[in-house]
């Protein structure tokens, strides 16, 4: 079973590239976050055309989660659904081809003074409670998605100098690995433990890619008995490379399931 992920920076404006990229690799799943649009106007149809199903949630111009899978997701669900502040449009799960799957795009914080870096870092904590009242880290579970931490020194191009950049703060660096602590596996490290992978490389910095001025804040998480399964994970760099790229891209697991 392959599963990938991609941050989108806008479902329709990446909608070719996303359509060519499930024509070369076909998928099982793909978790795209940063849709950026109202339900209503998703590209549905254009997934149905090359025998995808869609399931989404998402609003204008802002976040947004889907699922896209060969299968028909079964028993989809959107929020974290615990009586607190709302999540916006950021978490979607479902079942496809039998094994569930968390697609979450986690808040990015602003800055460290900021009360939106408070809610990333509660957001986190919500979500691995999430974790522990809906699933158990003895059976199948994938949680993908854009989580705007890089976890460790290797996942950025200078940990010095971002040391308290919002995506690679001390805070958010524990409040993610609390989660993965629940019970998960990063299943591209565990398989690429080097440094120089990376997933996102800002518009801002000019030539971002080819100076290698990155971060990985994109990720494939496995539960314990799924991680075993996992036959390989890689990063796609080429569809940044395209014209109009998200600045994001592609990063895939291959599962024995």
């Amino acid at each position: 079973m392959l599963i990938a992920t991609f941050n989108a920076n806008s479902v329709r404006a990446r909608l070719p590239i996303i359509l060519d990229w499930l024509g070369a690799n076909a998928p099982d799943v793909l978790c795209v976050q940063e849709t950026k649009v109202q339900d209503a106007d998703f590209p549905v149809d254009a997934f149905r055309d090359i025998g995808y199903h869609a399931v989404f949630r998402g609003q204008k111009s802002y976040n947004g989660v889907a699922v896209i899978s060969r299968s028909v997701p079964d028993d989809v669900t959107y929020g974290l659904d615990d009586g607190g502040p709302p999540d916006e449009p950021r978490l979607i799960c479902a079942v496809c081809g039998g094994v569930p799957i968390v697609n979450t795009y986690v808040p990015q914080g602003v800055a460290p003074d900021s009360p939106k870096f408070a809610y990333k870092v509660e957001w986190f904590a919500r979500l691995k409670a999430f974790f522990a009242r809906r699933y158990s880290p003895d059976k199948p579970l994938v949680w993908a998605g854009d989580l705007n931490v890089a976890r460790e020194p290797i996942d950025v191009y200078n940990p010095d100098v971002l040391e308290n950049h919002v995506c690679f703060h001390a805070d958010v660096r524990k409040a993610l690995n609390d989660v993965v602590e629940w019970g998960f596996v990063d299943v591209f490290r565990e398989r690429c433990p080097e440094p120089g992978h990376y997933t996102f490389w800002d518009y801002r910095d000019r030539n971002a890619l080819e100076r290698k001025i990155g971060w990985r804040l994109d990720y494939i998480f496995a539960t314990k008995p799924l991680a075993e399964k996992c036959a390989s994970a890689r990063i796609d760099i080429e569809p940044r490379l395209r014209e109009r790229p998200s600045d994001h891209t592609f990063v895939i697991a291959d599962f024995n399931v």
